[in-house]
């Protein structure tokens, strides 16, 4: 199959813009913490980028998309990115990853960006209370054998694709996992000791909040635009819908926030805008724009709620990675059982739209199969390291903050 030169310039381009996603997330993630551990997101986000990296061209992109057809995992014939090359890539059957024309390592690459994205998302559940050697082992382990399992699930048509269940960009294989793997660690490790002994610190900076969700916000055109693997009308329609989705969410959230709370604070607004990122993920090459207002309007909600969730049932997901990625995601993935046109990247219609219940259904066993999944392995995992190693860091460790303990920096260059 020849290369084709638009497609393969509009991947690799998506690539980068999912690339600084990770960075913006340490500074989405740190902003909103106290001055003490902004440092040590950042630097998290650095180590997962060289760790998933490393698993990712060795084993990882293999065991998850090698072995097409295979119901729960995929093999080890493109180990070490063998026979993964310039040219399109594709499988023993006969099917093409590369099937717009891009080469293999395009491909590859832009998938090992979403991997990574997954695994950062982790952290923002357990920061001021994780040990630094701890988290790298979990994550690890948790990469191996929740991660790669799902992808191929989804994406290497295992068995959830041969159910029928689809996800354009990631709202199982990304948001489902990491949103509910955060709420199982946060049971295992309880709360932090600020939240204990009264409440956790403020966000110590707003601005890099925004400036973190801003590149958030830029960098998912290439996250759902580049999933359509081609510079067509499919990526047309998944970067516009997604920023529908985004503006209707953040005004939800801010609308909600005003009358709830009597403000539209900032911070709401651009969580808002994020909520809705992440449920669209999932359907942004199979809805519409009116699709696209009602997912970013239940984002809104749903993830708002999601937030109030914590206070409700006492558990300590320091920065709302489940209420907002692991909600946010279970409900795009639904939704895309409700509003998918059939006329986009895949031909199964929603409810809505006079498909009936075939594709919902599929759509609400897929998220459940795998939240049930995510949350039972990461708590197994977790439950298991408590057991043989020290995974909190103590109480003078927290007081001083994770920046001194486990990076021996500060950001701000004192002791805070």
């Amino acid at each position: 199959m020849a290369i084709e030169y638009g497609n393969t310039a509009w991947v690799l381009i998506a690539t980068g813009l999912v690339f600084i996603m990770t960075p913006a997330v340490g500074f989405f993630y740190g902003g909103l913490l106290g001055k003490k551990n902004m440092l040590s997101v950042l630097g998290q986000s650095i180590i997962i980028i060289g760790m998933v990296t490393l698993i990712w061209v060795t084993v990882g992109f293999s065991l998850a998309f090698g072995g097409w057809g295979q119901p729960y995992i995929g093999n080890l014939d493109w180990f070490m990115l063998n026979g993964v090359g310039t040219e399109p890539l594709s499988t023993a059957d006969g099917s093409y990853y590369g099937a717009t024309g891009i080469p293999g390592l395009a491909f590859m690459m832009f998938q090992g960006m979403f991997a990574i994205i997954a695994v950062a998302l982790i952290i923002g559940g357990v920061v001021e209370r994780m040990k630094l050697k701890a988290l790298v082992i979990f994550l690890f382990i948790w990469t191996m054998i929740v991660y790669l399992p799902v992808a191929h699930w989804v994406w290497g048509n295992g068995w959830i694709a041969q159910l029928g269940a689809i996800d354009f960009a990631g709202g199982i294989v990304i948001h489902i996992t990491a949103g509910v793997s955060v709420l199982a660690a946060v049971i295992v490790l309880g709360k932090r000791l600020s939240l204990s002994n009264c409440c956790p610190d403020i966000p110590h900076n707003v601005p890099f909040v925004v400036l973190g969700g801003a590149l958030l916000w830029v960098g998912w055109f290439g996250f759902n635009g580049g999933s359509a693997l081609a510079a067509d009308g499919i990526a047309a329609n998944a970067i516009v819908v997604s920023q529908v989705s985004a503006a209707t969410a953040a005004i939800t959230w801010g609308t909600i926030s005003y009358y709830h709370l009597g403000r539209p604070g900032v911070l709401g607004l651009i969580t808002g805008a994020i909520a809705g990122l992440a449920a669209i993920t999932p359907a942004a090459g199979y809805v519409d724009v009116s699709g696209a207002i009602a997912i970013g309007l239940g984002a809104g909600v749903f993830c708002y709620g999601g937030i109030l969730l914590k206070k409700k049932f006492n558990y300590d997901d320091t920065l709302d990675v489940f209420g907002v990625h692991g909600v946010g995601g279970m409900w795009g993935v639904i939704a895309t059982g409700l509003f998918s046109t059939g006329t986009l990247a895949s031909s199964r219609v929603g409810l809505f739209y006079g498909g009936g219940f075939g594709l919902l259904s599929d759509q609400i066993i897929a998220a459940a199969a795998v939240a049930a999944f995510a949350f039972g392995v990461s708590f197994a995992i977790l439950y298991i390291l408590k057991k043989v190693m020290s995974i909190r860091m103590t109480k003078e460790e927290e007081r001083i903050g994770a920046d001194i303990t486990q990076h021996g920096e500060s950001a701000y260059g004192g002791l805070f």
